[in-house]
């Protein structure tokens, strides 16, 4: 069996409040785009996981990675030989992780179902887990777990993701916020919160990595329906009318900045 792991970005990411637990408040519009990593899964005497493509050796210990603890945390009556290709980058606000946790969830439960409390066994994997397992346009409350699907008048809808091929950890970006409240996330269609709404970790994210700030100006420079950060960056997003508009996009920053990494499709 064959699963995509489909790119996790943020629409709009509001962060409220530091939580006495550590972990911050958030408010977040997910969604995902149709393209990601694959998972491939066949019968084995006992699991073994496996990675290629682009960025495959960026996972320093695969065997304890979150593919590998979802193989765990999930029961079947026997073990599977996982092979990850991955082709999203690593610590760059795509959820690549949790996303390959997520098509495992879904392989399982094509092959098995999945057993009633999926959803906290997904949520200790990591905040984005559960979301991931899902992959449609949803908005996360909490730490991001407590999800609520939403009819999306964004799917379809051109989408190129762009990262300066520099990663980014997580914990830092949090520390870096200011810890001011900038007010809830809208309320409305999903294309009105992705407009109005904002990203409370790109200022801090842009503090650590100032290629970022290049990053959107350069997808600005292209005339997107929306150009934002996801997550906790550093990879940005652009949102285009049309397929044409989106190719374009691609070709000029291709052009200027060659070193760039990026991936189009289409929001699911």
């Amino acid at each position: 069996m064959i699963e995509t792991a489909y790119a996790k970005i943020n629409l709009a990411l509001h962060v409220r409040r530091r939580r006495e637990d550590g972990y911050h408040e958030l408010e977040t519009l997910f969604a995902f785009v149709d393209a990601g990593d694959k998972l491939s899964i066949s019968s084995a005497a006992r699991d073994e996981l496996r990675t290629c493509g682009e960025f495959g050796g960026e996972l320093a210990d695969p065997f304890g990675n979150i593919v590998a603890k979802a193989l765990s945390a999930l029961p079947r009556p026997q073990g599977w030989a996982v092979t990850l290709e991955k082709n999203l980058p690593v610590a760059a606000g795509l959820g690549g992780g949790s996303a390959d946790a997520g098509a495992l969830f879904r392989l399982v439960e094509r092959e098995y179902g999945l057993p009633d409390d999926w959803h906290s066994r997904a949520a200790e994997l990591g905040a984005d887990v559960p979301a991931c397992v899902l992959s449609q346009t949803c908005i996360g409350r909490g730490t991001g777990t407590e999800l609520e699907p939403v009819e999306s008048d964004l799917a379809g809808i051109p989408v190129l993701l762009v990262n300066p091929r520099l990663p980014l950890a997580t914990g830092p970006v949090f520390k870096g916020w200011d810890a001011v409240d900038q007010g809830p996330m809208p309320q409305g269609p999903v294309s009105r919160i992705a407009l109005e709404g904002r990203n409370d970790l790109e200022a801090p994210a842009i503090v650590l990595c100032p290629a970022i700030a290049d990053v959107l100006t350069a997808l600005g420079d292209t005339h997107p329906w929306l150009a934002r950060m996801s997550g906790s960056g550093a990879t940005c997003f652009a949102l285009y009318e049309d397929d044409a508009a989106r190719e374009a996009a691609a070709v000029q920053l291709a052009a200027q900045h060659p070193g760039w990494w990026q991936l189009a499709g289409h929001l699911r």
